[in-house]
């Protein structure tokens, strides 16, 4: 048995406080209240994790203040082996292992000849194999004398480090070469390597699915790094553009590519592409190592590594387990399609209620404009429905955007982009079979056309991008635009080079936008932007990770969460369930919280927990979500379940809210977290079954056939007569082939009926 610190007499709160240890205690009154050994420490493990104590007055802990409270507890000093193998206490070491101000004597030791499973997983998790520098690397060699497997972990480790050193010297090697670029100059011939290796050559105007960014997102990742490298040494007064300076970078490093090719002149700017080239190749391999190799020892659960001598092998040990990241993924995709077809139906909608909405703009460009409107009605409908956003934002200034009309802003600046620099050079590029000279010529061209600037990187002052966009922002009340909202648009869409170099350079925390989060470039007065990016990228997903990930903290948040619960109690309504927001169970020592949607039909009780967060690219976010967001929720779950079901049984005031009745009372419980990420979809937590928003609403909705580009129009193979067999219409896909009911609608949900393309056997089409 675990043996709490001795608590001194509670007439002296100064000895209190210095005597008790909040884990210690908290496991006595576990233990008190009748909690076996083992579920006692996985919960104090789980206070641990989740912050816990939590600030009292003005009283914080800080992180190391915590972290030494807990491993000093008599909870870890005295943990049984079986325990280190817990979920909970597995994710505590990892805690530990992953930060270095906190030392526990003899901990790595001890775990290593009781639990070394436990402690490898541990290992895994907490990316050690990336910080070779750490202390804690110190102990996990001396404890390698303890067990077998954890000496060939260190083995393992030691390669790893090796492999990530060679690459991290190849990358700093590379960076001397081109030490003397400006930041701006760095773009300059990012932007040649990217018409002469990204951009693609088939590029259709038209295309209403673009190429895949697979490719394209592997190099934007490796530029957004070497920006980084650049801002933390760049002198702030070199990130506020003059035309004079833009002037004389380009004069230097832009015009021999492309007018001097061959000259005495071109040999500084052609060495330093090739220098480009072979730091982005050293770039782009460091990163998929780390992503590929690094990532996937510590979060994928489906692979091993083994050493073969000097090197290391993977070895698949779980299929499935692998296959999950690649579903998500293709989840994705469909999801990007099922809102195109809304939106497309949206659109149409519009149209035959006001016909002038279908020539927008010129006649030349209405086409691409009214691809445009429909990708923007895209976004919105995605953000309204699925992540609560409202028809209005804050920007980072504090300014209020209308939400279509900067999704349309940035949708029209890609159309622009897509046009007349992408399409143009690929059309040039399809005649001449050279890059630099259909560069030449498409420079040239916008010369010959007014003046406009075709290279491949552009620039402008603020006051002309802001002048620019309000002809975006023209409405029936406003037929002049307005000059105040396109500001804030700008400025939604804008990545402050000089705020984050200053950050950046005070190694304050903080996120680093990717580059088509915020593609509107601003260095002091000018502002510059990337046609190749600009004009490949998926603007919905800018925009949820605009607003989710990089806006996480704006005071709008917390009611964008509120509507995704409203908008899903609607849908439930809708579907005859009664629905309950935002009950708060009476108070007690395991406070549940707040209950954010309570649903009930047929004898089922639905108690659901929403989460929002945003679109995760690499198997460390997902892992990070699933060990923090997603337990926290499971877990806060089971408590709501458990008080929502106290509440019915006993609180005549909650049955009536939901209209029960003592003798037609709900006998059948489910707990859902429904989440707006895809990450860890159909996993379960605590227990309880996780699922994306998305996929409540299309169920609920049941329109899962426009999951399947049923018209062909993403995949470009449109048919207007299809044959009976390839029948996509609605009904030929419903879920609910004898009616919706909520024992049904548990079945959908729980075999994921929503998303089998071909599955049709449980549906047939419904009578007309």
């Amino acid at each position: 048995m675990i043996v709490p610190h001795s608590i001194a007499e509670a007439g002296d709160p100064l000895i209190v406080q210095r005597a008790t240890n909040y884990y210690d205690d908290l496991f006595v009154r576990l233990i008190g209240d009748g909690v076996s050994q083992g579920s006692a420490i996985e919960r104090v493990a789980t206070a641990y994790l989740d912050g816990k104590p939590l600030p009292v007055g003005k009283k914080k802990l800080t992180k190391k203040e915590r972290d030494s409270l807990f491993w000093s507890s008599n909870v870890v000093r005295e943990c049984p082996p079986e325990s280190w193998n817990v979920e909970a206490m597995s994710f505590a070491l990892a805690r530990y292992l992953g930060q270095e101000p906190v030392a526990a004597d003899g901990l790595v030791a001890r775990v290593a000849r009781d639990a070394p499973d436990a402690l490898i997983r541990a290992v895994r998790y907490s990316g050690l194999v990336l910080n070779p520098h750490s202390p804690r690397l110190a102990e996990l060699d001396q404890a390698a004398s303890e067990s077998e497997a954890v000496a060939e972990l260190c083995r393992v480790l030691d390669l790893f480090a090796l492999a990530h050193r060679d690459r991290i010297a190849a990358v700093e090697a590379l960076q001397a070469r081109l030490a003397e670029l400006s930041v701006f100059d760095l773009l300059i011939y990012a932007s040649l390597y990217a018409f002469e290796v990204l951009v693609p050559r088939d590029f259709k105007v038209k295309a209403l699915a673009l190429p895949s960014r697979v490719d394209l997102e592997l190099a934007w990742d490796a530029l957004s790094d070497l920006l980084a490298w650049k801002l933390a040494g760049a002198s702030i007064s070199s990130l506020k553009l003059t035309e004079d300076v833009i002037g004389r970078s380009v004069a230097r490093h832009l015009r021999p590519i492309l007018f001097e090719s061959g000259t005495a002149n071109s040999s500084e700017a052609v060495r330093n592409l090739r220098a480009l080239h072979a730091l982005m190749d050293a770039q782009i391999e460091l990163n998929e190592f780390t992503a590929r190799s690094a990532d996937a020892f510590c979060y994928d659960n489906g692979i091993r590594f083994e050493r073969r001598g000097d090197r290391l092998e993977i070895v698949e040990v779980d299929p499935a387990a692998r296959a999950a990241w690649q579903n998500d993924g293709r989840k994705l995709e469909r999801l990007h399609g099922y809102w195109f077809h809304r939106a497309m139906d949206t659109y149409v909608e519009q149209v035959a209620s006001d016909p002038a909405k279908w020539a927008i703009g010129r006649p030349e460009n209405s086409e691409g404009n009214r691809l445009a409107w429909i990708r923007a009605l895209q976004a919105q409908l995605r953000l309204r429905e699925a992540y609560g956003v409202a028809d209005e934002v804050t920007s980072a200034s504090g300014d209020a955007v209308d939400l279509f009309r900067g999704l349309l802003s940035l949708n029209l600046m890609s159309v622009f982009f897509q046009q007349d620099f992408l399409a143009a050079f690929a059309e040039r590029l399809d005649a001449s079979g050279d890059w630099v000279a259909a560069l030449q010529r498409l420079t040239m061209d916008g010369l010959r056309e007014g003046f406009q600037n075709r290279l491949p990187l552009t620039w402008s002052d603020r006051d002309s991008k802001v002048a620019n966009i309000t002809g975006w922002t023209v409405t029936a009340s406003e037929p002049k635009g307005n000059p105040r909202m396109a500001s804030a648009i700008l400025d939604f869409w804008t990545y402050d080079m000089v705020a984050m170099a200053e950050r950046l350079q005070r190694n304050e925390p903080g996120l680093q936008p990717h580059l088509f989060e915020r593609p509107v470039l601003k260095f002091g007065a000018t502002l510059v932007q990337l046609p190749w990016i600009v004009g490949l990228q998926n603007n919905s997903s800018a925009a949820i990770n605009n607003l989710r990930r990089l806006g996480a903290r704006r005071g709008q948040a917390r009611d964008e969460a509120q509507r995704i619960e409203a908008g899903l109690a609607k849908l439930f309504e809708t579907r005859g369930f009664k629905t309950l927001l935002n009950w708060r169970p009476l108070r007690d020592v395991d406070d549940p919280g707040e209950v954010d949607l309570i649903a009930t039909l047929d004898g089922h009780l639905f108690v659901i927990e929403v989460k929002s967060t945003f679109l995760r690219r690499s198997q460390r976010e997902a892992w990070l979500h699933a060990t923090t967001t997603l337990r926290k929720a499971g877990d806060q779950l089971r408590r709501k379940v458990e008080a929502v079901s106290l509440g019915i049984a006993s609180d005549p005031e909650l049955r009536a809210l939901l209209d029960l009745t003592e003798d037609r009372l709900p006998t059948r419980h489910h707990g859902w977290i429904a989440d707006t990420s895809i990450e860890c979809d159909h996993q379960r937590f605590a227990g309880f079954l996780k699922v994306s928003v998305e996929e409540l609403l299309i169920a609920l909705r049941d329109d899962r056939h426009l999951l399947n580009d049923p018209n062909g129009l993403l995949a470009g193979d449109y048919v207007a007569d299809q044959s009976p067999e390839a029948d996509t219409s609605p009904s030929a896909w419903t879920l609910y082939p004898d009616g919706f009911s909520a024992e049904r609608f548990i079945e959908v949900i729980e075999t994921e009926a929503v998303w089998d393309p071909r599955d049709r056997t449980h549906c047939r089409p419904i009578s007309q």
